[in-house]
């Protein structure tokens, strides 16, 4: 009886939510679950990214053997704490937002129709709000996760000799020395590639998941079957149109851990279009898709399970139905 009562009053709690904040809830608790979940492939994929010594020519078994082998157990975690903490307000501000624009284009009728492109432009705007809030914690996570506690890493060898790689204790170390290095606009170093990428790579995640799911019978539209695998196909397409951008923003993120330039500089990327056509041109094509093997493995549970992590929130806090778009 005491338990049933318990159950009662939480539900008459939710019930006194606003919509929004149900949102939010549902948001950054699919956002948490999703991150943690592949944290390890993550912190993997980054050090393939970064190009990052004794990473560069190891493959998934082994970079994971490697990471164990100087980190331990928890070193697949590592950033993991920052990944989280941003991903929590970056997903609940990314799914609340996106709503938020679908019901403002449909309300005010602007000419998009009311078809899938309304998911595509409203995906595309929630991504950058999500991402313009929340960066700084990106850039923490990055430089986290790109460290490797192992001795023989203290010091890495560069054009000019050999230099000392910084090393941080945690998230605010790095946000204060990125301040101190660069002001406001070091604790953004990256957003460039990260914009461009997020705006098409939101959009279309939407965009092919409400248009996966207009082709699934209403009866079956909130079973957990089918919120899987549109979810993880969602992921797969959007992700795999973008990834070149993530690796130079990853680059982009480290570049004060990496050996000087010629001219003592290390920021070596004028902009995303500079970073795109260096990488091509000093470390080949092939290392705009470092790593894409792993995120395929990532990307595809990473989604499949924010998608349904969400939906299934929605359901608990009976988040009310939103109106239907019009298939197209």
């Amino acid at each position: 009886m005491g338990s049933s009562h318990v159950s009662a009053d939480v539900m008459s709690l939710v019930d006194t939510l606003p919509v929004l904040a149900k949102t939010l809830i549902a948001g950054g608790a699919a956002g948490a679950v999703a991150k943690t979940a592949v944290a390890p492939l993550e912190r993997i994929k980054i050090l393939l990214q970064t190009r990052t010594n004794d990473f560069r020519t190891l493959g998934v078994s082994q970079s994971l053997k490697k990471v164990l082998q100087c980190d331990g157990p928890l070193g697949f975690y590592k950033g993991n704490g920052a990944s989280v903490i941003r991903i929590i307000p970056y997903a609940a501000l990314h799914y609340m937002t996106y709503e938020m624009y679908r019901d403002w284009i449909l309300e005010n009728n602007l000419p998009l129709g009311s078809g899938p492109v309304v998911d595509l432009v409203a995906g595309s705007a929630a991504g950058g709000t999500a991402v313009l809030c929340t960066y700084p914690l990106d850039l923490a996570r990055t430089k986290l996760a790109y460290q490797v506690s192992d001795a023989s890493q203290s010091f890495r060898g560069g054009a000019n000799g050999f230099y000392r790689q910084p090393t941080y204790s945690g998230i605010r170390e790095v946000l204060t020395m990125a301040y101190k290095e660069g002001g406001p606009r070091g604790l953004y170093r990256g957003i460039g590639p990260t914009l461009i990428g997020i705006l098409p790579y939101a959009g279309l995640k939407f965009y092919i998941y409400e248009e996966l799911k207009r082709h699934v019978p209403e009866e079956h539209q909130n079973s957990v079957k089918m919120h899987l695998p549109c979810g993880a196909l969602a992921g797969l397409f959007g992700q795999t149109f973008t990834y070149p951008l993530d690796v130079v923003r990853r680059q982009m993120q480290v570049e004060n851990l990496q050996p000087m330039t010629s001219d003592g500089s290390n920021k070596r990327y004028k902009n995303t279009f500079d970073g795109l056509s260096t990488i091509v041109r000093t470390q080949g094509w092939r290392q705009l898709f470092a790593g894409l093997s792993i995120n395929y493995i990532k990307i595809v549970p990473s989604v499949a399970i924010g998608f349904t992590v969400y939906e299934s929130m929605k359901s608990w806090l009976r988040i009310p139905p939103r109106e239907r778009s019009k298939p197209a």
